[in-house]
């Protein structure tokens, strides 16, 4: 079996340089670290992490903490992470909580049994109650929230700026000369979707448009709420609103489905705008308008700022929020530019 004295003599490092790449630490070039596990991939070089971990009390291990592995927007949020962690030589656990709050804690908990060296979390709910848990966090390993930031959950954390993404979305349908549009939105107990809901006020506001109850449709991440949301309305007749925005994929996709269901045609009878891109958004046509996430690079980003938090600790001072910017992508559905009809009323206002 190789040694690490032979890896560095491949490298052209020393044997302390080795031994830093091995064990995950930050404090070594990008330039080097590449070096070195090309000799590590050259000599098929296994540490022994079992004697590792209980030299250095460290596993070499971060785990991620999703909600629903199902849903398209995750498994590349892991694929960031998990090649930020392979490029500082760590490991990648990805555990499913199936939007469970109780079970997200239960696996946690486990998380830190099994002596991960942290977690990223998206949680599954949006209140994390810190007095029931603060032994959890006090014992364990740091935590970083990634894309959902629950309250009073003070720690790390990167995600996209959801109000500058949802009110990035909106303007756009205003700019298109929509008046009456109505929103689809996600559980509003979680954090993000209300952010979301928020800058879709704001955009609103800012175009001198009176927010509307009726057309706000807040619904669930089940396909049947998500049906029932939309099917309300849709039927409305000549009150019914010509734009409609998604905050989020998931509920996109049921939206479109349920518009199409009614047979109402985008953009003619409804222009549609969403966050997230659509994972099939190939089956459907025209093309759908996306606010997207860098769903990758905030993988990635939480990572590396997780990695970085496991090597220098309360040194790094507070917690620190890191906000992606989301890119508009202008496609067919909502490309028709809307002229209201000469008489009643165009705007939000009841």
């Amino acid at each position: 079996m190789a040694t690490q004295k032979e890896l560095a003599e491949i490298a052209g490092v020393s044997a302390g340089t080795v031994s830093n790449v091995v064990s995950g630490s930050t404090r070594v070039s990008d330039h080097t670290r590449k070096k070195v596990l090309e000799a590590i991939r050259k000599l098929d070089y296994r540490p022994n992490l079992i004697a590792r971990s209980l030299k250095t009390n460290r596993t070499n291990t971060l785990a991620i903490v999703i909600p629903e592995i199902t849903n398209p927007f995750f498994p590349k949020l892991v694929c960031g992470a998990g090649l930020a962690a392979r490029e500082h030589g760590r490991f990648l656990i990805v555990v499913d909580t199936d939007e469970d709050a109780a079970l997200e804690l239960e696996l946690i908990s486990i998380l830190q049994s099994q002596r991960v060296d942290g977690i990223l979390l998206v949680s599954a709910t949006g209140d994390w109650n810190v007095g029931d848990n603060l032994a959890l966090l006090q014992s364990g390993p740091p935590i970083l929230c990634l894309d959902r930031v629950p309250r009073g959950l003070n720690v790390d954390s990167v995600s996209v700026d959801n109000r500058a993404a949802a009110a990035m979305g909106v303007a756009h349908l205003l700019s298109m000369g929509h008046r009456r549009i109505a929103v689809i939105t996600g559980p509003l107990n979680l954090t993000h979707e209300n952010e979301r809901l928020s800058g879709y006020r704001q955009a609103l506001q800012r175009a001198g448009i009176k927010t509307q109850d009726s057309l706000i449709w807040a619904s669930t991440f089940d396909p049947r709420a998500i049906e029932e949301a939309c099917h309300k309305g849709l039927l409305l007749g000549s009150d019914r609103p010509s734009a409609l925005f998604s905050t989020n994929g998931f509920v996109a996709l049921e939206a479109l489905r349920s518009i199409y269901a009614a047979g109402l045609r985008t953009p003619e009878d409804i222009a549609f705008t969403t966050i997230d891109e659509i994972a099939a958004a190939d089956f459907f046509q025209p093309a759908i308008t996306s606010v997207v996430q860098p769903i990758f690079e905030m993988g990635y980003r939480a990572a590396e700022a997780l990695l970085e938090r496991i090597e220098k600790g309360d040194a790094l001072g507070a917690p620190r929020k890191e906000r992606l910017s989301p890119k508009l992508v202008v496609r067919a559905s909502s490309s028709f530019v809307h002229r209201a009809p000469s008489r009643g009323r165009v705007s939000n206002e009841g």
